[in-house]
């Protein structure tokens, strides 16, 4: 028997929810799995060194992981009305001479961040854990954060306003969804389980069981969800698991692919191959 498969992806709800039903043991004929629960910012740094067989990563790590992973065409998180944004205590017209709280420099949303910002000089930018962004900025230690995921439904409780919405930003600009997180497979001839097209046909199985019985996740979700109240992780699952969950298909290809070559055009990252 095959050792299980080494899958890591974060604890957020869109993840738990998408991978419930195949962690498991939900969907007949899928590998088993051994879960590690790391938040992008970790696994966009582990998998440089091929550590998990399957794994959630920044669509704006792709240029550093590809020789060694394959872009699975599902199970990532991309959308509409869902991108990054730029939260501050009060109106500000640019962030020069600003200091600015981001949760990841190898991230999507921080990929966003310097491509709107381009021409903009903040005073400095620090890596900051990104449950502690929101109340940084609030309690002034810094003039403005950069916050993804639920933060799009909370940062009000902060007393914060939105300065841009990166996704609406990147929409307006490219007329493509935004790109944030991708699970990548290992490149391993040796084993079969790791194909894409079997690893694909698992992932939306998983997606199409979580969907069909939403119930059934739940327990699971919350359980890694942190403090996240009930309403906000369904807000959260409802946004993330969308139909370029199940199927990339051609406009999400075509998302990614823009981000990645925009990104080295200017100067921002490698040039990263044709992801199909």
């Amino acid at each position: 028997m095959s050792s299980p498969l080494q899958l890591a992806y974060s604890p957020c709800p869109n993840d738990t929810f998408t991978f419930h039903a195949w962690t498991h043991g939900l969907i007949t004929g899928a590998p088993a799995t051994e879960v590690t629960y790391a938040d992008i910012d970790v696994t966009n740094t582990a998998a440089l060194d091929g550590r998990f067989d399957v794994v959630k990563v920044s669509y704006a790590a792709l240029p550093w992981l590809l020789d060694k992973y394959r872009l699975l065409p599902c199970g990532g998180a991309l959308g509409r009305g869902c991108g990054p944004l730029v939260l501050a205590r009060e109106e500000l017209p640019n962030l020069d001479g600003r200091s600015v709280a981001v949760p990841s420099e190898r991230s999507t949303a921080y990929l966003l961040f310097r491509l709107w910002a381009a021409g903009q000089r903040p005073a400095s930018i620090d890596v900051v854990p990104f449950a502690s962004i929101m109340p940084a900025v609030r309690d002034g230690r810094y003039d403005a954060g950069l916050v993804i995921h639920e933060a799009r439904f909370t940062y009000q409780n902060y007393g914060l306003q939105s300065l841009v919405d990166l996704g609406a930003w990147w929409e307006s600009d490219t007329g493509l969804p935004i790109p944030l997180g991708a699970i990548l497979a290992l490149r391993d001839p040796s084993r079969p389980e790791l194909e894409p097209a079997a690893l694909s046909t698992t992932i939306r199985a998983s997606v199409d069981y979580a969907w069909a019985n939403p119930a059934a996740s739940a327990d699971y979700v919350a359980k890694y969800s942190d403090e996240m109240s009930a309403e906000v992780s369904a807000q959260h699952i409802a946004l993330y698991v969308n139909s370029f969950t199940r199927d990339l298909g051609d406009e999400g290809f075509a998302a990614a692919q823009t981000l990645l070559e925009r990104a080295h055009q200017e100067g921002l990252t490698p040039a990263a191959p044709p992801l199909r």
